[in-house]
């Protein structure tokens, strides 16, 4: 399968997962900073999945000892940093202008392709240079 392929699926398997989670924290909790909360966590749930899936089927990553992989781990959210903004932006300015869970992980899911695209070249270049996929 074609690099570009198998990594648009890993977007939309952790896109998946990052809405899923907000929706399960959602449901049990509904407290002050609910949605706040719901967003970090499946944020997390998001970037552990997608790294798990890219270090080893997009970029062919095998890290040399625990540390390594912590290291590469830690950039690669570092480089993600800027791609969460984007679809933070999204989901926050979509849950303001229209005030509905719907339109809120609809705002997630633009700001996460949006992230995405971009996330692969900052991942190629800086995170994951020398063990680059052909």
């Amino acid at each position: 399968m074609k690099i570009s392929a198998l990594y648009t699926l890993f977007a939309i398997l952790a896109t998946a997962a990052n809405i899923e989670v907000q929706d399960i924290a959602i449901r049990y909790y509904s407290g002050p900073y609910a949605i706040a909360i719901s967003v970090g966590l499946g944020t997390i749930a998001g970037l552990l999945l997608k790294y798990m899936l890219d270090k080893r089927y997009i970029f062919l990553f095998k890290a040399e000892n625990p540390i390594h992989d912590t290291q590469t781990f830690l950039l690669y959210s570092m480089m993600g940093g800027v791609t969460t903004l984007i679809f933070w932006s999204f989901e926050f300015g979509f849950n303001h202008l229209y005030h509905t869970r719907e339109s809120r992980y609809l705002g997630a899911v633009i700001g996460l392709a949006i992230g995405y695209v971009s996330k692969y070249q900052l991942d190629k270049r800086f995170v994951f240079k020398q063990e680059i996929a052909a």
